[in-house]
């Protein structure tokens, strides 16, 4: 359960960024000029201030003082920080998952609510383990048999840390064509786990089929990761080289509105199951 865990160091960093640059426009000062304050370079702070950096406990001391925020608040904030300092579970797998991926697993580990839709694979959290070892080989990426063990590690135990979640809310939007991708011999391992992972009472899985024809989302797959108050929502979207995070209420909206479209274009969960078992018995 995650009330039973520790909040995720990504969301609390992202959290003190929030914080802190709330507290300099309410200071009427520039990055620029608390730059020149505390002898560091302007993109520091605006790496900071956007979660893509730390700030050192001393830092943020005199960052606090510049802004004059009384003691209490203060100790509350640098507890924040040394918090935000701490390792999360998938830490441990930094060998072989790039950073930005850590800081999209951190934020997903802390999340209400997670929506996504995948265009022409099968999400990850829904991934057999020889689904993803056939995804990695196909990557074009030289990694040694070690290396392609580990990343199923970690895949493994995101499903487990995510799946087994049940305060998280997780629906997923698959394409069908996704499903008509599979390599025969992996089918009749992943349809399966597709059905049984979909009756877990947390999960909503449901097909956009073929017939959909032209829809909005025809540039590419996302994720909606929701948080509820004080943390904003933010969208995730994965490219081949790394990963783009969208936190503007505009952006946020624009990709709701989109999720919402696809959704009502979908098969309801009992009949994307049905579909589902239909292609189980063709393989």
């Amino acid at each position: 359960m995650a009330s039973e865990r520790e909040e995720s160091p990504t969301v609390r960093r992202r959290r003190l960024a929030a914080e802190l640059r709330r507290l300099r426009k309410e200071s009427n000062l520039t990055t620029d000029q608390v730059a020149k304050a505390l002898e560091v370079s302007q993109s520091s702070i605006s790496r900071i201030e956007t979660a893509r950096q730390g700030i050192k406990i001393n830092d943020l001391r005199a960052l606090l003082t510049l802004y004059q925020v009384p003691e209490d608040k203060a100790t509350d904030l640098l507890t924040l920080a040394r918090q935000a300092r701490q390792q999360g579970w998938w830490q441990v797998f930094g060998d072989v998952v790039p950073e930005s991926f850590q800081a999209f697993v951190g934020l997903e580990t802390e999340a209400r609510q997670r929506r996504s839709y995948d265009m022409s694979l099968i999400p990850g959290l829904l991934q057999t383990p020889d689904y993803h070892r056939a995804l990695v080989d196909a990557e074009l990426i030289n990694r040694t048999s070690e290396e392609v063990d580990r990343k199923i590690e970690f895949r493994l135990a995101r499903q487990r840390q995510t799946l087994g979640n049940n305060d998280l809310e997780l629906c997923f939007i698959v394409d069908e064509a996704s499903l008509h991708r599979l390599p025969e011999n992996i089918k009749t391992g992943q349809l399966p786990h597709l059905i049984e992972t979909s009756e877990r009472p947390n999960v909503n899985l449901h097909v956009l089929p073929f017939g959909t024809g032209i829809h909005a989302a025809m540039d590419g797959s996302f994720v909606i990761l929701g948080f509820g108050a004080p943390d904003p929502d933010v969208v995730y979207i994965e490219t081949q080289l790394s990963g783009l995070y969208l936190e503007q209420p505009a952006a946020v909206r624009r990709y709701n509105l989109v999720y919402e479209d696809l959704r009502a274009k979908t098969l309801d969960a009992r009949m994307s199951r049905n579909l589902l078992a239909k292609l189980a018995k063709e393989v």
